[in-house]
């Protein structure tokens, strides 16, 4: 018997041209920051100062908080595992508005969001913390919980929150805390099993390109905070588990934390780095461009972008009292340095602003 084809097959035309693979387009517009970190509470309560800021200095950009050091959620969104834990605040009581105003200054905004530092799903979600080998929850030199870096449930969370602020009108999503907690009793934890095959820095590489591959299709760069002394120190990056070139592989920007205070005296040929803020930046920037020359020409590595100091370290025996020269000459080592970004970091977010009064 004659079988008679389900699917009639069209004839094949040999000369037809095979269609190119379609390029990906990149439509994100990037902007050169010079911005300032300024909390929730701060972006509502000092708004106008906060504006007579940007109009007045070479100010740019505001990295806000959206996910805080407490684990809490500044404007309402609707996020399933935010809801579960009741972790979502009103601290921004309209982040519309609030884009709104930003968008029309011409201000980029870019979301702060505090990554596995967040005692309140730990508080929350025990299953999720950082435990001791007895079974008992971790607890930093400040009492605080961490969540688990080898938890993926945790990575989905913070997915979840950053495609949150990406959709408020966030343009870059920016983690910090984005490593492992350094504080006393860190050698007791037990991390799970995936931590017998997975070092800390096999495990923030793979979160860092999980949040990229996750974020930059949705329109917006992705960027992380890292501790300025993994650039020249692989024993801090195997305590905190930042591995400055991979994750530079996965990322838009790449911001070490280069507060001169945080800097041991002798680091970089310097006796006091808090005394000598201009030479300590550059030197730094130095060994991040020698560092980060391992990624080879052509392939994907992120732009540098440093956090610098707007802030008086009392607590250090070599300090100086922190005013525009200190400031200015921060940015102005990192000019030297061949860089043209940065960002201003006072936990307050009282910044000195005689120092960005500059011509450029």
């Amino acid at each position: 018997a004659e079988i008679t084809p389900a699917v009639t097959v069209a004839p094949v035309n040999e000369n037809a041209a095979v269609p190119e693979p379609v390029e990906e387009i990149d439509t994100r517009a990037p902007v050169k920051a010079k911005g300032l970190y300024i909390t929730s509470r701060a972006i509502m309560d000092k708004r106008d100062e906060i504006m007579d800021i940007i109009d007045s200095t070479v100010i740019n950009s505001l990295v806000i908080d959206v996910k805080d050091d407490n684990g809490r959620i500044t404007f309402m969104m609707d996020s399933p595992m935010a809801k579960e834990i009741g972790s979502v605040t009103n601290t921004i009581s309209d982040i519309d508005e609030l884009m709104k105003l930003l968008e029309e200054k011409n201000i980029y905004p870019i979301a702060r969001i505090v990554a596995f530092k967040d005692p309140y799903l730990a508080e929350k979600r025990h299953d999720l913390a950082i435990k001791n080998k007895d079974g008992s929850i971790y607890r930093d030199t400040n009492g605080e919980c961490w969540v688990n870096p080898y938890e993926k449930e945790v990575w989905d969370y913070l997915i979840e929150v950053s495609t949150k602020a990406a959709e408020a009108g966030f343009k870059e999503i920016q983690f910090d805390y984005i490593r492992f907690s350094t504080g006393k009793g860190m050698s007791n934890v037990d991390f799970g099993p995936l931590a017998n095959v997975k070092t800390k820095e096999d495990i923030i590489i793979e979160f860092t390109k999980y949040a990229y591959e996750n974020l930059k299709p949705l329109g917006v760069f992705v960027s992380a905070d890292v501790y300025g002394t993994i650039i020249s120190s692989s024993l801090d990056a195997s305590l905190v588990g930042q591995n400055y070139v991979e994750m530079a592989r996965y990322l838009d920007y790449i911001c070490p934390m280069i507060y001169p205070s945080h800097f041991a005296d002798g680091n970089y040929g310097i006796a006091h780095p808090d005394l000598d803020p201009f030479n300590l930046v550059r030197r730094v920037l130095k060994a991040s461009r020698s560092k980060l020359d391992q990624i080879p020409e052509g392939e994907h590595r992120a732009i540098v972008r440093p956090w610098l100091q707007d802030f008086t370290a009392t607590w250090i025996d070599y300090y100086q009292v922190y005013g525009p020269r200190q400031v200015r000459d921060q940015i102005t080592g990192v000019y030297i340095a061949g860089y043209s970004e940065w960002l201003l970091w006072n936990a307050s977010c009282n910044y000195t602003v005689e120092a960005l009064h500059i011509v450029e």
